[in-house]
């Protein structure tokens, strides 16, 4: 039981990024894009109720960097969980570190990695939710295949809010999803003109 419902809440939490694992992958191309800044969402999964507050980091082309997920499960099963995944070819050992505004660092270890993505979680504890809501910034530091830290930086601005409030509407979510769409969109857009340009000035 605990390993169905630790496959379907990691299928809730990696959501949010545009992926979806099975049992979800039905239902792939449906999946809302990233948003920008901290939100929550909740559904019902079986005879649980899934909360997940998230953040989710994402290069100018869309592709994740990092997605961070507090978990909450209630019902038949009552579980907290920190998840946070980043993508793939990752040294498994160190794990991923956490700290907020440069205080103690907390390990969390890989849990599961598919060809795509790693996802390292711990139990979420009050102290862990309490240093999110007092902090001004959490940095994500996974080791690359290169042996190279690769540190992201996360701010919590916004994270008081979205974990004491209420849960975004579907429409809210599309919304904001599209609104990530058309910055992604305009990056790109502005990343090629700057090159054209570059193109253009070599040529003279």
């Amino acid at each position: 039981m605990l390993k169905s419902i630790f496959t379907n809440i990691t299928a809730v939490a990696v959501l949010g990024a545009g992926f979806a694992l099975a049992p979800l992958a039905a239902n792939a191309q449906t999946a809302p894009q990233a948003i920008a800044g901290w939100f929550k969402e909740c559904n019902k999964q079986a005879d649980n109720d899934v909360c997940i507050v998230q953040n989710i980091v994402t290069a100018p082309s869309g592709q994740l960097v990092t997605a961070v997920g507090l978990v909450q499960v209630s019902g038949k099963v009552n579980q907290r969980l920190l998840q946070v995944t980043v993508p793939t070819a990752r040294f498994i050992q160190p794990g991923i570190s956490l700290q907020v505004d440069g205080g103690k660092q907390t390990k969390i270890p890989y849990a599961i990695c598919l060809p795509d993505k790693c996802i390292a979680q711990v139990p979420l504890t009050d102290a862990i939710v309490a240093s999110f809501k007092a902090g001004g910034e959490a940095v994500f530091t996974s080791v690359n295949a290169q042996r190279a830290a690769n540190p992201i930086r996360i701010s919590l601005t916004g994270f008081t809010q979205a974990f004491d409030g209420e849960a975004i509407s579907r429409a809210e979510r599309e919304e904001k999803a599209k609104a990530r769409e058309d910055e992604i969109r305009k990056k790109l857009e502005e990343s090629r003109a700057k090159l054209q340009a570059a193109q253009d000035a070599a040529k003279e």
